[in-house]
């Protein structure tokens, strides 16, 4: 029984890439610590109000996962880079997939409802965005906006998560998260680029071709760094900000450097492993700005 319960644990965490959490989670507590620095919050409570934020984070994106799983099923069983995927290969149901996308909602409700009002008003209309995102591809090729703003909301959530109010400034977090997601999801969709124009699916890739695409990505990375700058200065922040953009600006050349349009080999590291360092790099630098010049 217990082996059967882990092993099922473990192909659901592989269902919903758990270990992608770390794409936003590091960008929504800097948006909580950049709060409790500038309301100038008592330290006691900032665990638990962080913990709160993190379990919401992590449901949230797991609800939305598992729906998005759902919804594309039958599409990623007739895609050959897909149709070993859980759900198409028979090794999680329809029906366990339900089940784990409403209690992972619930808990996200109930999540937002221990930190304050306003994230509890507003929690319902984050899962109908998140939810939303599974749909874009079927009628706009933008939806690789749509799911940089599922993430871009991260920080702004944490934002009204830790004063129960929001600050305009901290949408520019809210900007960059989410242009810098579309650019790598760009990157990640060239690899589908034949079966999206054959399916009447909608991406960047399929309407601009794999080098139009690219371009567009990097442009949008542009955009993100341009962002993130104007935090700094929006913020007051000091030298390791600094830094986190200079790393940042580092790992994102070198994400770049790794795909061509002739060549989509090193997509995975591109997608995954640079994306990883962006958001971990930035988190390390700002948290350490953020806490020493409270």
């Amino acid at each position: 029984m217990a082996a059967t319960a882990l092993r099922k644990l473990r192909l659901t965490l592989e269902m919903i890439r758990f270990e992608h959490s770390v794409f936003a989670l590091p960008f929504a507590l800097t948006g909580a610590l950049l709060a409790w620095r500038e309301l100038s919050f008592p330290t006691a409570g900032l665990a638990q109000k962080l913990g709160w934020i993190i379990l919401c984070m992590v449901t949230a994106r797991s609800a939305a996962m598992a729906f998005n799983r759902l919804l594309d099923a039958d599409i990623d069983g007739r895609n050959p880079r897909t149709r070993s995927r859980h759900l198409p290969a028979g090794l999680l149901s329809t029906r366990f997939a339900w089940g784990f996308t409403i209690i992972s909602s619930v808990v996200f409700l109930l999540g937002a409802r221990a930190l304050n009002p306003l994230c509890f008003y507003l929690a319902p209309i984050a899962l109908a965005i998140l939810f939303f995102y599974s749909y874009t591809k079927r009628f706009t090729s933008v939806s690789h906006v749509v799911l940089g703003f599922c993430l871009g909301i991260a920080p702004a959530a944490a934002w009204i998560a830790m004063t129960g109010n929001l600050d305009a400034r901290i949408l520019a977090l809210t900007l960059a998260v989410t242009l810098w997601t579309a650019g790598f999801d760009i990157i990640y969709s060239c690899q589908d680029f034949e079966f999206d124009q054959e399916a009447g699916l909608h991406s960047i890739p399929a309407r601009l071709g794999i080098a139009g695409a690219l371009w567009v990505s990097r442009l949008f990375h542009v955009g993100m760094l341009a962002a993130i700058v104007w935090l700094i200065f929006a913020f007051n922040l000091g030298v390791a900000a600094w830094l986190g953009v200079a790393s940042v600006a580092t790992m994102l050349a070198w994400e770049h450097s790794l795909v061509r349009a002739s060549d989509l080999s090193r997509v995975n590291a591109a997608f995954f492993t640079a994306n990883g360092y962006v958001s971990i790099l930035f988190f390390l630098f700002w948290s350490t700005d953020i806490l020493w010049n409270r």
